[in-house]
């Protein structure tokens, strides 16, 4: 069963994100391993108090992989590194109207976790998370026709 979408709402699988205590030695892994290579950055993101790079095998990949190390003690993503290591942390999806987004998600029983903010790996293109019913986490990045 596929629910109809709001008009003129559309979402597209961007990258699927891997939480690491450091970017070098997974981005090296990834390379050797599967033939994957940094694509885009490696990006310092205060706001979200992450470094995070992009890697991909070919311009053909449906979807990026984003390596996501803290940035700071502070860093979101600090807990999850603790229990577990590291692993999956996130899918993120781009979306043609980030606001309508969010509202979508809300009515469908989302929490929104941050609000829009700018994104330096997006060139400064918002994004913003939301968390499942299913204890799932989500980032919404506007699409570029957004700007």
């Amino acid at each position: 069963m596929t629910p109809d979408l709001p008009a003129g709402l559309d979402f597209k699988l961007l990258h699927v994100g891997v939480a690491v205590p450091s970017l070098d030695p997974t981005t090296e892994m990834l390379s050797s391993l599967f033939g994957y290579k940094v694509v885009s950055g490696p990006f310092d993101d205060p706001i979200q108090k992450v470094k995070v790079n992009f890697l991909a095998k070919s311009e053909k990949d449906v979807a990026e992989i984003e390596l996501i190390a803290p940035l700071s003690e502070d860093s979101p993503i600090q807990s999850m590194l603790a229990k577990s290591g590291g692993g999956a942390y996130h899918f993120c999806f781009e979306t043609s109207n980030l606001d309508s987004a969010l509202d979508h998600a809300k009515k469908n029983g989302c929490i929104v976790v941050s609000a829009p903010v700018p994104a330096v790996a997006f060139q400064g293109r918002r994004i913003a998370w939301i968390y499942t019913r299913s204890r799932q986490l989500f980032e919404l990045v506007e699409s570029k026709a957004a700007e």
